[in-house]
């Protein structure tokens, strides 16, 4: 069974088709997809998506380009959110220094407040990391989590070999496959296949074949075919390998 993890099937863009969105993907061969909030706001939109589909798994968080206007107080509802509906991970948080004069004081506020949420709930992450690697891995030395999903890695090779000793797969999925991408595409092909999870990002980060188009689970597999060629491997073994890899770092999936 294939395992998107990490799909935003809340999103606006699926509002017109959101059911057959859903059944295509599980036609493909898609089974699971864990379904990240973003803020606060958004968490009641996550957790009904995921009600409503089976095979959708919610992560609860505050998205780093969302703390702007955030509250000490959305913290607090994280906390009870958490506790009462117990989603499967602690996610869409991290860091992202990409945009200039974005107040990167409070995102790590938010991002180590979040991890301390994990780490007392016994649930793994979904990091959003955008030149902030080492930053973020700072921060995961000093409040320790039960492991996770570095989203979209796109650090380097030592990077990538410190969130895997910290517990972390790495998740790869539209970006890999341009052929452009020579040092993303040379880590999903050498790195531990014991370390990779699949991944859309939908409805963005879209593969090469869509461009600018919407994305949707239902290119998975097709991005599952270009890790496998990759890695000269059978698509199969990509399959049960990355499969195994979320189950094993993201416990509530079934």
């Amino acid at each position: 069974m294939l395992i998107d993890t990490h799909c935003h099937l809340d999103a606006a863009e699926f509002n017109p088709d959101r059911d057959r969105v859903v059944a295509a993907a599980r036609a493909a061969g898609v089974g699971i997809q864990i379904v990240p909030a973003v803020e606060k706001d958004n968490f009641a939109a996550a957790l009904d998506c995921c009600r409503r589909y089976p095979g959708c798994y919610p992560a609860l968080g505050i998205h780093p380009m969302y703390v702007d206007h955030a509250q000490s107080g959305d913290l607090d509802v994280l906390r009870a959110t958490v506790a009462n509906e117990r989603p499967v991970a602690i996610g869409e948080i991290g860091l992202d220094f990409f945009v200039p004069d974005y107040d990167q004081e409070m995102q790590e506020f938010y991002f180590v407040e979040q991890l301390k949420i994990a780490r007392d709930a016994e649930l793994p992450v979904l990091l959003h990391i955008r030149r902030a690697q080492d930053q973020v891995l700072k921060h995961l030395r000093r409040v320790r989590v039960c492991g996770g999903i570095a989203h979209a890695f796109n650090g380097s090779r030592q990077q990538a070999g410190e969130f895997i000793k910290l517990g972390f797969r790495l998740g790869f999925g539209g970006a890999m496959t341009y052929p452009r991408a020579t040092r993303l595409r040379k880590l999903a092909a050498t790195l531990p296949l014991e370390a990779i999870v699949l991944e859309t990002d939908a409805p963005d980060m879209a593969p090469a074949w869509i461009g600018k188009g919407r994305n949707s689970s239902e290119t998975l597999p097709q991005i599952a075919r270009t890790l496998a060629e990759l890695r000269g491997v059978p698509f199969e073994e990509v399959v049960r390998a990355t499969g195994a890899n979320a189950r094993a770092v993201v416990k509530g999936l079934t």
